[in-house]
């Protein structure tokens, strides 16, 4: 999936941080220090069982560490008030729960409870906005149960688009989504980054991963085994050591695929 090269680092939210210090949880995640940086994408890579969801939860404050830091511009967010941490950070997990058949506009509006709710007549702005988004305006109304997979993938995404959150983390957002939906959801994180915004994502297809992120942490049995630009963190050597594959990256920049042969 092609998408435009990445944007140069703009100055608005630029100085906002999101970090890992030495972050350890039981045998998940084994002191691991990263450093998320606001107007920018990452991307969280690596194969199964190596501590992505684990990391992502731990920088979203849904998880305390055995060991380590996780702080936002310099505050533990375990410090944090719940409230003032869901302001701050929107995160979509990778099997979110709907718990009551709402529309579709009552469920993304859900994500404006941090701000209050609809106190204040501050929550359509933003409701609808997260609705165009993705492309979600003509299901506005319907039941969320009658929605198919990448549909409700996409509502629970707005969602978390509708807190407009400082940093957005998703894990595994594009599991669901067609190739358009695809394609129109890393258009749209781009749009959030330039506009200050840090995301983060745990994304399987490394080729995507390669073509949308600034940045890439390639995780393997809970460290870090490589973290840096897409074509520096996805080299094949570091592909051989945390999968087991010998890839060859194939185009241009922005349009890179992966070509694999197994070991």
């Amino acid at each position: 999936l092609a998408a435009a090269a990445p944007a140069p680092w703009r100055h608005i939210g630029a100085h906002l941080m999101l970090e890992a210090r030495k972050l350890s949880l039981d045998n998940r995640l084994r002191g691991a220090t990263v450093e998320i940086p606001a107007g920018r994408v990452t991307a969280i890579c690596g194969p199964n069982g190596a501590g992505k969801s684990t990391l992502v939860r731990l920088l979203a404050g849904v998880l305390t560490p055995t060991n380590g830091e996780a702080l936002l511009d310099g505050t533990h967010l375990q410090d944090m008030k719940p409230r003032e941490r869901a302001k701050a950070i929107g995160y979509l997990p990778q099997e979110p729960q709907i718990a009551w058949d709402l529309s579709v506009r009552n469920l993304v509006a859900l994500g404006r409870l941090a701000h209050g709710g609809a106190r204040g007549g501050t929550w359509q702005g933003p409701v609808d906005a997260a609705l165009s988004a993705l492309s979600l305006e003509r299901f506005a109304d319907r039941p969320v149960s009658t929605l198919s997979g990448g549909e409700r993938a996409r509502a629970l995404l707005a969602r978390v688009l509708a807190g407009e959150p400082r940093f957005i983390i998703a894990d595994e957002p594009f599991g669901s989504l067609d190739l358009a939906h695809q394609a129109s959801l890393t258009r749209h994180l781009r749009d959030e980054a330039e506009a200050g915004r840090g995301v983060v994502v745990v994304v399987h297809d490394l080729g995507l991963a390669h073509n949308v992120a600034d940045r890439v942490v390639l995780l393997k049995r809970g460290d870090v085994l490589a973290d840096g630009p897409p074509e520096e963190a996805l080299s094949p050597a570091n592909l051989t050591a945390a999968f087991g594959i010998e890839g060859t990256w194939l185009g241009e920049p922005g349009e890179r695929v992966l070509s694999v042969r197994a070991q």
